[in-house]
């Protein structure tokens, strides 16, 4: 499901870019498809953590964008633990570096408001992508699914295996990601709405050590000998409560489902210690966020469905959010996880 193109779909989206008009970042610049002065516009993205499968997806997709478009210099460099100050060292590296356009996946949102002010007032254009910062200056939210979606998601999906009834625990990762928090509030309305007799007894925060939620998940078991659910929050959670579930010997017995990447999970989806995992293609969202990156360093607005390759041929774009939506969250199963190659 990574996008593919064929030389004249690049051909064809190159001399498209050459072609637009420029901003008057670059009105110096020639425009004439083909001329080696043409402007290469710089879009780095910071993720939350470097190194894990999740976001290595997200920098593969970027890098395709990058090709396809001929125009852009993807860059790529993130915390190699998930903390919001190692984090904000690197954002205030790429504003140093003066980069085209700068696109965080915020830990936190609040501290990294500040820093893409500063991005905003050296003349960088700011973004998010895979994580918000919704009070910040930034000019698009590059988004994976709806809260609703993901939430609603992740509970049919456990509640079908729970038989609709029980007391399940949520291992979440980050306490101040925004996009997890988002997704947890849908989980406890939707629960409360929609499976009355069933009920979430506890959340805990395991941030992005996939050791410690196991950790964490078995801990849950132990306090709440009567649980029969689990859901991992992030892409090191859903691995880790299923590995717990595994660990413990009750599979079957406690279900469990996560927003695990699909490689990770294969063998838990595999064994049923996880129903399943609720995504989406992580690498095209990595084009989309490359892609978006380059329109806003452009000047170029974006349009209320966009066509941004073959597979991402109607991009929604909500202009009251500043929001482009990738599109609705996956159910990842035993029968379709083979489909994804991270």
């Amino acid at each position: 499901m990574r996008p593919r193109f064929t030389a004249a779909v690049v051909m064809a989206t190159t001399a498209a870019i050459a072609l637009t008009g420029c901003t008057k970042k670059n009105d110096t610049d020639t425009a004439a498809s083909g001329d080696a002065g043409k402007k290469t516009y710089k879009v780095a993205f910071v993720p939350k953590l470097q190194g894990v499968p999740y976001f290595e997806a997200m920098n593969a997709g970027g890098k395709e964008a990058a090709a396809a478009l001929g125009n852009v210099e993807w860059l790529y460099q993130g915390p190699t633990q998930a903390d919001a100050a190692a984090q904000a060292d690197i954002v205030r590296s790429y504003i140093q570096q003066k980069v085209d356009t700068l696109i965080v996946a915020p830990n936190d949102p609040d501290s990294m408001a500040p820093l893409l002010q500063q991005a905003k007032d050296a003349g960088i254009h700011v973004a998010t992508a895979d994580t918000d910062a919704p009070t910040s200056v930034r000019e698009v939210f590059v988004n994976q699914a709806t809260a609703e979606g993901i939430g609603q998601g992740l509970t049919d999906s456990l509640l079908t295996a729970m038989g609709g009834k029980g007391k399940y625990a949520i291992v979440s990762c980050g306490q101040t990601a925004e996009n997890l928090n988002s997704w947890i509030e849908v989980q406890k309305a939707y629960t409360k709405e929609k499976y009355p007799d069933a009920e979430i007894v506890d959340i805990v925060y395991a941030g992005e050590d996939q050791a410690k939620a196991t950790q964490m998940a078995t801990d849950l078991m132990n306090a709440h000998p009567d649980l029969t659910g689990l859901v991992g929050e992030c892409t090191s959670s859903a691995p880790g409560v299923a590995q717990a579930v595994k660990d413990a010997g009750k599979i079957g017995k406690v279900f469990t489902v996560g927003l695990g990447t699909p490689q990770a999970m294969k063998p838990y989806l595999q064994d049923k210690s996880s129903t399943a995992a609720i995504l989406w293609d992580v690498e095209n969202l990595g084009y989309l966020t490359a892609w978006a990156g380059a329109q806003i360093a452009q000047g170029k607005p974006f349009a209320a469905t966009n066509n941004v390759s073959s597979d991402l041929s109607a991009v929604a774009y909500t202009e009251a959010n500043k929001m482009l939506l990738l599109g609705p969250a996956l159910a990842i199963t035993d029968k379709n996880v083979d489909q994804f190659n991270y």
